[in-house]
Order: structure tokens, then sequence, then C-alpha cells
């Protein structure tokens, strides 16, 4: 483990020669905006219980005493765990706090800091099992079928398993850490491998658990930010540094009961990092730095039927409210591009045709997500910037005005030539007989398909959490993994998403009941 420390050691002090960029920012700024992933869970950051709004978490309470050390407000910025590094190296955010192990790839990739946590892969199976009794019974086909071992997506637990099973176990991943715990417990999996503090914090809400073997893979939790940012990355490292001496690193653990023995080497990070170089006038806060007393946190048992109703059920009004306004936004602009779209293919010049076909097919061949990644993540690359929300309204009207343009071009063909013909034999320009003669017409013919893209839409939102907006799916993929409440906040999603599609299918066939007697007069 020395040579660890040593490694640690060298890369904060080669770093610590030249100050970067990214510490003025955050001081002119106010703001440290740091990346994390509701979905992973507790203990790092959960929805809390209080107010399901708000986030908490060790994680948190350890940025909020960061902020007060380098006095800036931190900004929890929600995002897809295994996208962080995506995230950061675009500016999206400044830092990633959330569980992140120390890997010689990302070390390579992002900056880290010192360690803040010591981790180690707990292995767990089904009480009353007995096929799961150590780590070599994993190897073990039971009836032919081989043992399914549940992981955190792009986790070090996930390269552990595949590691020591290779091809005699099934690992599957999932994107939350409690929804293989629950997969062990009904009997879909044989066992998980979950890293120590998510183990002992969840330990009573999942009493169907046991635990199999010692520990093992110890490892560490850092902060990653951007490569060449040592002005951060220092401020950042005496933040733990001060952290770990005056005990507020162990009053937070014991707080959500994740002390545990292997903390004890903190201490030794700590006494290595005295080469990092961090300032005189920081060392005398050493002594003084204010220190709030902190309250254990209980997991409340599992809320059920009504319960979970009334707990949850306005955050979900909340989330179903964006899932509302970004189809509102998107669609509109999706109809009017794909009404261009349309006519530009069917009457426009021959140089303009086609690339408006390769436009059609390229965005009704690739996904909606591969789109939203492309706006959101590569853009920056090349100085354009867009926001999370606009990118989600931009991505899907982009992604939707395809899929009109062929409607409309449908309901453009549809209309006799002749409609064109007498037109233009009365004098009207092609435009003017575009406009009053052919696309009302079409307009009528198209209202069923329209509408049926248009609920689509409303449920195809949810793809958007790639891009960190939380919106409906995205807010229950979240309380379920926190609350494990799964049937009754799946059956009030749907139920929201009911309510948002059903006025609209109604409003559709009474238009088309209206058009229909005014055409039959």
């Amino acid at each position: 483990m020395k040579i660890v420390f040593r490694i640690f050691v060298g890369m904060v002090t080669v770093l610590g020669l030249a100050w970067g960029d990214g510490l003025a920012e955050v001081r002119r700024s106010g703001r440290l905006l740091y990346g994390g992933d509701q979905e992973g869970g507790g203990p790092y950051v959960y929805p809390s219980e209080k107010d399901p709004s708000q986030v908490t978490g060790f994680e948190i309470d350890l940025a909020r005493r960061i902020g007060e050390y380098l006095k800036v407000e931190p900004v929890f910025t929600q995002g897809q765990w295994d996208r962080m590094p995506e995230m950061l190296r675009t500016g999206k955010i400044q830092a990633i706090l959330n569980g992140y192990e120390f890997t010689a790839d990302r070390a390579e990739a992002m900056d880290s800091t010192i360690p803040y946590y010591v981790y180690a892969l707990q292995l767990m199976a089904r009480k009353g099992d007995p096929r799961v009794a150590v780590w070599e019974d994993l190897k073990k086909a039971t009836g032919g079928v081989k043992k399914k071992i549940g992981v955190l997506t792009g986790s070090a637990a996930e390269a552990y398993s595949r590691r020591f099973c290779g091809e005699a176990c099934e690992v599957i991943a999932y994107d939350g850490t409690t929804d293989s715990m629950r997969e062990v417990e009904t009997g879909k999996l044989d066992a998980t491998l979950q890293d120590t503090p998510v183990a002992s914090f969840y330990a009573p809400r999942f009493p169907g658990l046991r635990k199999v073997g010692v520990p093992v893979a110890r490892g560490y939790y850092v902060i990653y930010v951007k490569k060449g940012e040592a002005g951060l990355l220092q401020a950042l490292n005496e933040a733990i540094v001060l952290m770990s001496r005056n005990g507020e690193l162990e009053r937070i653990y014991r707080k959500y009961d994740i002390w545990n023995e292997e903390q004890g080497e903190l201490a030794e990070i700590v006494e290595n990092s005295r080469f990092y170089g961090y300032s005189k006038a920081f060392e005398a806060k050493l002594s003084g730095a204010a220190m709030p007393r902190e309250e254990e946190v209980k997991l409340e048992r599992r809320k059920r039927g009504w319960a979970v109703v009334r707990e949850y059920g306005g955050i979900l009004l909340q989330s179903a409210g964006m899932t509302v306004i970004l189809s509102v936004l998107s669609f509109p602009l999706a109809i009017g591009v794909g009404m261009l779209v349309a006519l530009g293919r069917l009457y426009g010049r021959a140089w303009l045709r086609v690339p408006l076909t390769w436009y059609v097919e390229f965005l009704r061949g690739t996904p909606v997500m591969l789109q939203l990644y492309f706006i959101f993540f590569f853009l920056p690359e090349v100085g354009i910037n867009i926001p999370a929300f606009w990118t989600g309204v931009l991505g899907l009207a982009v992604n939707y005005s395809a899929y009109e343009s062929e409607i409309y071009r449908a309901g453009l063909q549809a209309i006799p030539k002749g409609q064109m013909e007498a037109a233009l034999a009365l004098g009207m320009s092609r435009g003017m007989a575009l406009r009053r003669i052919v696309v009302p017409q079409a307009f009528r013919i198209v209202i069923p398909p329209v509408v049926n893209d248009f609920i689509a839409l409303f449920k195809d939102t949810s793809v958007c959490s790639v891009v960190t907006i939380v919106e409906l799916t995205k807010r229950f993929s979240v309380l379920s993994m926190s609350t494990q409440a799964t049937a009754e906040l799946m059956g009030l999603t749907a139920l929201l998403y009911l309510l948002m599609s059903y006025p609209l299918s109604v409003a559709a066939q009474k238009i088309e009941t209206k058009l229909g007697l005014e055409a039959a007069a």
C-alpha cells in the first residue's frame, strides 16, 4: 500500500508546480460544480426522505464542507454515473465526487486528489441459499446454469467480478446499486458484489441478504478534476487533509454508518501529504476550523402503499411538469422544421432535395440518444456549449422533425395534382398555392399520425436523462433505487403518463370527427 501512497504523493507534487485556471474560475463564479448520480443511491447521494426534491448523502456533506473551506458554494449536478468523465472533459462540471475509484486508466485522462475514503468489495448472497457460501461457489454451475452476479455498471466491482469469474459465471451490470441487491433477494440473481459503504448502509433495507466472506480488493475514492487543474486540485487536497486531521471525515462517515477499520489508512495518506506543499495559512486552520455536530443517519423502514403516494406524489408531479415542458417546446419546432423539409423535398430545387433526403435518413437511422450525446458532449469540444435543458429541446425537435417531414410529405402527396395546377391557372404563385390550397388540406390528413407522434414524444423525453435532465422517468428510477417502493412508484408514474397522453387522444378524436363532418357537408 505504501507504493500506492507514493504514487499519490508523486502525482500531486508534480501537479502542484503549476497552477491551473480551474481554481480561478471557481473563485470568480463563487461556485464549485461537481457531478454525481442520484440513481447510484446511498450513502453517496440520494433524495432526502424529508424533502425528495433535495439530495443528501455523505458526499453531499463532504462537498458542503469543502465549499466552506474554499469559501464557495458547492453545486450538485445530476449526471449519468458512467458518463461523468465526459461531463468533466466538456466543462459541464468542474469535479467528479461520486464514489469514483482511483484507477490507472482514469488517472491518464483526469487528475485525482488524495483519497477521501478507503473502500473494499463485499460479496452478498441470499440468506438460506447454500449454493453461495464462498467465492469459489460462483464458478460452480447449478443444473448446468451459470451463477449470476449483479454489479454497478462501470465500477470496480464489475471489473473484479469479470476477472474472477471469467466465463464461469454471468456478470450482469445495473445502473444503480440497489437494483442488484433487490434481484438477489427475489432470486433472479445468485449474488451481488458491492462496495463496503453500500453494503453497510443498505443492510437494514435488505434483511434477506448476508455477507459472504471478508471484503476484497481494497481501493480508494478520489475526486477527479480536468488535467492540468493543479490549483483546484491542490485546494481540494488541502480540504481533505484538514477534514481528516480535525476528525470531520470520521464524523461524516459515522453519521452514515460507513466508518470502519479501513479508514485508519486515511491518516497515513494524510501524513504523506505533507509533501503536497499546502499553504501555511491553510494549515493554521487545522486547530480552529468549526466542526459541526453530526447526527447519525437512520434509514426508515420501507414505505408501502398510500404512504408512498403521499410522500413522493408531489415530486413525481413536478418531474412530470418537466416532461410536459420538454414536449410542448420541442414538438412545435419539430412540426415547423418537418414541414419545411417536406416542402423542400417535394417542391424544392434538385440541389436542395439530396441533402434534405440525407437529413431525414440520417436522423431516422441513428438513435436519439446518440444525437443528444453529439449536442451535449461533442459540440462543446468545438466551442458550442448548449445547456442541458435546451439540449433536450433541440435534440428532440431535430429527431422528430425527420419523422414529421415524412408524415407531411405523405399528406402533401395525397393532395391531387390538379389542386396545384388549378391554383396556378388562377394566377397564384407556387408559394401562395402551397400556403392557401395544398398545405391546409394536407394538414387535415396528417392530424392522426401527428398526434400519435406527440403522445410518443411524452415518453421519449425519458432519454433526456443522459444529458442530466431529471424528468419523470429518471425521477421514478432515482426514487425507486432509494426507497425500494418500486411497485407503488411505477404505478404512480404510469398514471401520470396516462394523464398527460389520454387528453391528447380525446382531442385528436374530436378534431377528426369535426373535420370529417365539415368535409361531408
